[in-house]
């Protein structure tokens, strides 16, 4: 319909127009309400699922009682991220900063791990195994950080048997530059190392703890560790090669900080 001559508008035509728009307005106004429906409930999933990717992997592994045996021997997980190993009132805690790609930890474990098992199990001194993963570039499978992520692994089941499963880590440590030993190797090394429960072998194959040990592995490098192994006596650093490399070379630093 047209427009009457003169200006005058039809009134039927203006009730349609009008009937038109105001349909035309719900339309759009419930448009608009399902949009932000949908927009809020993407926004919701999206916050919730970041949520998860932020946190999969950054908590601490819970160990518990099971780090304590008849000796009194317990473990815990410090601020730091390191493992550790000790009667909770002993006089000396050495801390060992190491990543398990590292040849010359390799070597200080060989040289001083029966000195910091004795040291544990007589009770004067505390242990705190600080594995940290910075040298990915030296394999092509990232074996820094999934060999540090199966020390947590193992840890979390039952620390008692952790400096065992280091001491084997290091028998079976990759050369540098190649593949490092697949998932399944260490799959193996910890079940030959007692820890037989399918939840550690979850563990390994998941990289249960992969960006807790990205975190850790960012704090320890950013308070001022240059290179592994880096060694400390209460609170003390061990500069000489004889005490990290010599065999029990460790062991007068103990006795020192012990008083004996």
């Amino acid at each position: 319909m047209s427009n009457k001559p003169g200006g005058k508008q039809n009134p039927l035509a203006a009730a349609e127009r009008a009937d038109r728009n105001r349909k035309i307005l719900i339309q759009v106004g419930v448009a608009v309400v399902l949009i932000g429906l949908v927009a809020a409930i993407g926004i919701g999933l999206a916050v919730r699922n970041n949520g998860k990717n932020d946190s999969s992997g950054s908590a601490a592994p819970a160990i518990s009682s099971a780090g304590q045996n008849p000796s009194g021997v317990q473990a815990a997980i410090t601020d730091n991220g390191a493992i550790r190993i000790g009667k909770p009132d002993a006089k000396v805690t050495v801390r060992v900063v190491a990543d398990l790609q590292c040849p010359a930890c390799k070597g200080f474990e060989a040289a001083n791990s029966q000195v910091l098992e004795d040291a544990v199990a007589n009770g004067s001194t505390a242990v705190e195994y600080n594995i940290i993963a910075f040298l990915d570039q030296m394999s092509t499978t990232q074996y820094s950080s999934r060999a540090a992520n199966a020390a947590y692994c193992v840890a979390e089941s039952d620390p008692s048997k952790f400096q065992a499963w280091l001491s084997a880590m290091y028998a079976q440590q990759p050369a540098e530059g190649g593949n490092g030993v697949p998932d399944d190797t260490l799959i193996q090394i910890a079940k030959d190392a007692g820890y037989t429960d399918p939840a550690v072998a979850q563990c390994i194959t998941d990289r249960k703890y992969d960006k807790y040990v990205q975190d850790k592995t960012k704090d320890v490098m950013g308070s001022g560790i240059k290179s592994t192994p880096s060694i400390f006596v209460n609170g003390k650093q061990i500069e000489s090669s004889r005490e990290i490399f010599a065999p029990g070379g460790i062991a007068p630093a103990i006795a020192a900080a012990a008083g004996q």
